[in-house]
């Protein structure tokens, strides 16, 4: 009888905790470690500082630009109390009344702690969305092991060697480029718009400019965005737009694990990507004798671009003041530090920066990188500018329009949404 008293009271004493506790939905799209373990350990240091709120950590689909399980959610009252929004779209989904206004918590005293730009990123209309998390660099990595196998020797990309050429790439990737019998490839050098190597990361390589913020306008048909994209179209079409379709297709299919990445199996030799990689190379490819240095420009000026995520409090949380303990943990500097040690993203609080013991000798090349980095525009058309500069992008990579007029298209579509924000 003792026995069974003892039971009852156990599990009424945990009733009794389960209803004190404050619960806190947070959802993310991440879905490959090492980000998602990252994560994970956030919330259960977290729930573990903070018994009286628990946080459950949800994966839904979505991407940087794809907010739409969140905008359904929203509107339908289901939606999650905590959010993790890529950091450039954050203007345009306050305006769209996603998100909640977090001065009213105190946002604004947390904003001497930020890197600049990430801060800036959160604001729309003298408001803050948002709280700034994790950021980023990107380079150029090569494997050393491709590169001796075409006879060419890795120490001419050494970074003491300075900023490689557009010429030295090519030269180092037509040696290594391979076909079957068919003509099809079974090995390449470089893919300039493979993983990182987008549209921003060929305009700022060739000295272009996004935004005009004295006329309230996107600019991709700046000359220097133009001649990035030109870059592009005439790799492209040296080496035929299908066969590396195709090449794609096959090697790095839509949503292939991490293991298959191109460049962890020796499929492709350089690739432009960010600092997070080296994580994955340390997980899938621990024998790989690769190298990194800075991205290839004509001018030999270095060049890189930093982003990031955040954290949001979306339009009709149930537990906002939970949620905003949880932000305050998880984008300060707690729960930064936890994830640039598991996940080799960089933090942006800045205090963080400061402390090498986060940086292994590679990552922190990326580190010195980010105080030169390019941002993102903080607009509230920040995603329908990605979108369009991508299809942009698709559309000149397959050689199906020239680099001048997919901008021009780009251009006119982003200015007309942009013009109800102008003042």
């Amino acid at each position: 009888m003792y026995k069974l008293r003892s039971l009852v009271f156990a599990a009424a004493l945990m009733m009794g905790l389960a209803l004190a506790q404050t619960q806190v939905t947070f959802w993310t799209s991440a879905t490959n470690p090492p980000d998602v373990k990252a994560l994970k350990d956030i919330v259960a240091a977290f729930n573990a500082a903070n018994p009286k709120i628990v946080v459950k950590l949800v994966q839904v689909t979505g991407s940087e630009t794809d907010a739409a399980k969140l905008m359904t959610a929203v509107a339908g009252g289901t939606g999650p109390d905590v959010y993790m929004l890529d950091r450039f779209t954050v203007a345009e989904r306050a305006a769209a009344g996603l998100l909640e206004d977090l001065n009213p918590f105190g946002a604004n005293a947390l904003a001497s702690n930020y890197l600049p730009y990430a801060w800036a990123e959160t604001q729309f209309n003298g408001q803050t969305y948002a709280l700034p998390f994790d950021t980023d660099a990107r380079v150029l990595y090569y494997r050393k092991d491709m590169l001796k196998a075409a006879g060419v020797d890795p120490n001419v990309l050494d970074p003491s060697k300075g900023v490689p050429s557009i010429k030295l790439i090519q030269d180092i990737a037509a040696k290594i480029n391979k076909t079957d019998s068919s003509g099809a490839y079974t090995q390449l050098g470089f893919i300039p718009w493979f993983n990182q190597g987008w549209h921003y990361t060929w305009g700022w390589a060739f000295g272009g400019s996004f935004y005009d913020a004295k006329t309230c306008k996107v600019t991709p048909d700046n000359p220097g965005v133009v001649a990035g994209f030109q870059f592009l179209y005439d790799w492209a079409k040296n080496l035929d737009p299908q066969k590396v379709q195709t090449f794609l297709s096959t090697y790095a299919p839509p949503n292939y694990p991490p293991a298959q990445d191109p460049f962890v199996t020796g499929k492709l030799a350089m690739i432009v990507t960010g600092d997070w990689f080296l994580e994955t190379m340390k997980q899938y490819a621990p024998n790989v004798d690769y190298g990194i240095t800075y991205i290839p420009t004509p001018d030999g000026k270095k060049t890189t671009w930093a982003g990031g995520w955040s954290m949001v409090v979306p339009k009709g949380a149930k537990q906002p003041a939970a949620a905003w303990e949880f932000l305050k943990y998880i984008a300060g500097a707690p729960g930064q530090r936890i994830y640039t040690k598991e996940s080799a993203h960089l933090p942006t609080w800045k205090a963080l920066l400061n402390d090498n013991s986060l940086y292994d000798a590679r990552h922190m090349f990326f580190k010195n990188l980010l105080p030169s980095a390019n941002s993102r525009p903080p607009l509230p058309v920040g995603a329908l500018y990605w979108d369009e500069l991508t299809n942009a992008m698709n559309k000149v990579t397959l050689n199906q329009q020239q680099p001048m007029a997919a901008l021009e298209e780009a251009s006119s579509r982003v200015n007309a949404q942009l013009q109800q924000f102008c003042k």
